[in-house]
């Protein structure tokens, strides 16, 4: 899902710092859900920005950085190995 575009952003936070709108009314306006507005707003209260939060989501890599370099030394030593047979010799050196 894509952040919203900084300029409906500017728009909401405007209008409510004018009290040009509730949080609902807001919404309803622009289209989007009353969460949004109310994310929005307590954001740019606490710290001024609009701009739209890092993503920090997703899986956590499998390898910690200690692994490249093993995995490194495998590839170099077989270039021609496949990740099965790769991913089976990394688990043997890290376990």
């Amino acid at each position: 899902m894509c952040p919203h575009s900084a300029d409906l952003r500017r728009r909401i936070v405007t209008l409510y710092e004018r009290g040009e709108g509730s949080i609902r009314q807001l919404a309803k306006r622009f289209q989007v859900s009353q969460d949004s507005v109310r994310l929005l707003v307590k954001q740019y209260q606490a710290t001024g920005s609009i701009a739209p939060k890092p993503y920090t989501g997703g899986p956590q890599p499998t390898l910690q950085a200690s692994h490249h370099e093993v995995l490194r030394e495998l590839v170099e030593a077989d270039n021609d190995a496949t990740l099965v047979q790769l991913a089976e010799r990394l688990a043997c050196k890290i376990a």
